[in-house]
Order: C-alpha cells, then sequence, then structure tokens
C-alpha cells in the first residue's frame, strides 16, 4: 500500500509517497499562487516519480501553512507534530529539532518516540527566516543559494544589531554602499539570522542529539555558525531534512491506516 504526505510551506511545497518499505518517491517544487495549486503540482510530480496515481494512494496527510486547502489529502496535522515524527523516522537518535523555515523557525523537543515534548516558535516576524534571507540576499544582488558559500569565504563579519527584517535590509544596504566586501557582509546576514534562531533555545534547551530541518538546513553558512552557537554538530538525518515535514505526515497517513485495518 501507498500512503502520502504533502507539505505545503510559504516558500515551497514538499511530497512524499511510503510503501510498506520506506521512502518510495520526493518531490519539492516552488510554491505557486495558491495553496491547492502548489499541492497539486507537487503531488503529480511525486505520483509521477513514483510510477503511481493518486487512486493508489491509501491515505494522505497534509501539513504546513497550506495543509486545510488540499482537497486530496485525508487528514491533516500541525507541521511541529510532522516535523518531530519525521526526524526521529529519518534518525531515532534525534531529540531536539531546529527546524527553520521560509515563514517561521522552531526549535523542538522530542522524546524516545519522536513525540513532541516541547516546543517554541517564532512566528511574529520573518527575521531569522528563510525569507529573511531571501530579502538580504536580493538587497546584495544576490541569489539565495550563493548566499551560504560567499558567507563561509567571509573573512570579518558586522553585528546586525536590529531583529526587524525590514530594519535588517536597511543595515545590511548601508554595508553595501559604504563597499564593505559582499563575503563579509554575508557572512554578517547568516550569524544574523543564527543569533535570532539561537534565542529561542533559552525556551527550549538544545539535548545531546540535534538535527537541522526545513529549507535553512541547505544554507552552509548558517548550518556551521548554528554549530558553533551551541557547541554541538548537528547529526545527519537519512533523507534531505528539508522533507521531514512531509515525511511525517506519510507516516502519520501509514499509522492511521494501519490502525483502521486492524479495527
Amino acid at each position: 500500500m501507498y500512503y502520502a504526505g504533502c507539505d505545503i510551506g510559504s516558500l515551497t511545497a514538499k511530497a512524499v509517497i511510503l510503501d510498506d518499505n520506506g521512502i518510495l518517491a520526493s518531490s519539492l517544487i516552488r510554491v505557486k499562487g495558491t495553496a491547492l495549486r502548489s499541492a497539486s503540482e507537487v503531488m503529480d510530480r511525486v505520483l509521477e516519480n513514483a510510477g503511481i496515481r493518486l487512486d493508489d494512494i491509501a491515505l494522505c496527510c497534509s501539513t504546513g501553512y497550506g495543509r486545510f486547502d488540499i482537497p486530496f489529502s485525508d487528514m491533516h496535522l500541525t507541521e511541529i507534530s510532522c516535523h518531530g515524527i519525521g526526524a526521529h523516522w529519518l534518525n531515532d537518535s534525534v531529540r531536539t529539532i531546529i527546524d527553520i523555515g521560509g515563514q517561521d523557525c522552531k526549535v523542538i523537543s522530542l522524546d524516545d518516540r519522536g513525540l513532541v515534548a516541547g516546543f517554541v516558535m517564532n512566528d511574529k516576524c520573518a527575521a531569522g527566516t528563510g525569507r529573511n534571507l531571501e530579502i538580504l540576499a536580493r538587497a546584495l544582488n544576490i541569489t539565495i543559494e550563493e548566499l551560504g558559500p560567499l558567507a563561509l569565504q567571509g573573512g570579518r563579519s558586522q553585528s546586525i544589531e536590529n531583529t526587524c527584517s525590514i530594519f535588517m535590509e536597511l543595515e545590511v544596504l548601508r554595508m553595501y554602499y559604504k563597499k564593505m566586501p559582499i563575503p563579509d557582509i554575508a557572512s554578517s546576514i547568516t550569524e544574523a539570522v543564527a543569533r535570532r534562531v539561537m534565542a529561542l533555545t533559552r525556551s527550549v534547551p538544545i539535548n545531546d542529539s540535534v538535527c537541522i530541518t526545513g529549507g535553512v538546513s541547505k544554507n552552509s553558512a548558517v548550518v556551521a555558525m548554528l554549530e558553533t552557537m551551541i557547541e554541538k554538530k548537528f547529526v545527519g538525518l537519512s533523507h534531505d531534512p528539508q522533507l521531514a515535514g512531509a515525511v511525517g505526515a506519510a507516516l502519520y497517513a501509514r499509522q492511521k491506516s494501519a490502525r483502521e485495518h486492524v479495527c
């Protein structure tokens, strides 16, 4: 049997198909104009990758900001629960997740079954998120993909004191017009984002085995700076960490299907 997880975030849409043996296929795209369009396209792609049809899916679980707007979903759960069980399934040693997505960042504490024991979330401001990084990269006329490698080349970062994304952009533009080297500005940006995320750990302590998920897990500079700040190396996951929420959603669909068949 096949089970699907669909995670519609603010910047990307992800889908995963599980069978009884593990991950059969996955897909990740930029979001479209609506949650429905995003979900339909990413699901079409993952079904094509798996070589199956939507009718073959026993149960589909949706998560993320757009989880309520997916007509082919049979159930929906919060991204916090889905990231928890998904990351734990991808590495069962994980006890803390730092999830940095497009519109929010979270620190999630897990028990030994992958269930959420506690969490803290910043969703009041874009600072410390993937959207924040995109805005600041654009201010430097570089892409988000270029930001991390450039930051690692920076020799000297300058502290960005503002915690509001709008004022952070103004600080970055001032550095740019003063002709500060682009790698140094990039390093300043990623350090500011890492510090913003690090502030959340005052409420949810970092346990020994910690991983990073979400789109910002692809930014090598933010990852390196966070590892320095928390004084721990992130443990690896067996699949793309940006897909952890979709994996967790598919797992919940599989669990629910199993319970229904037992009944």
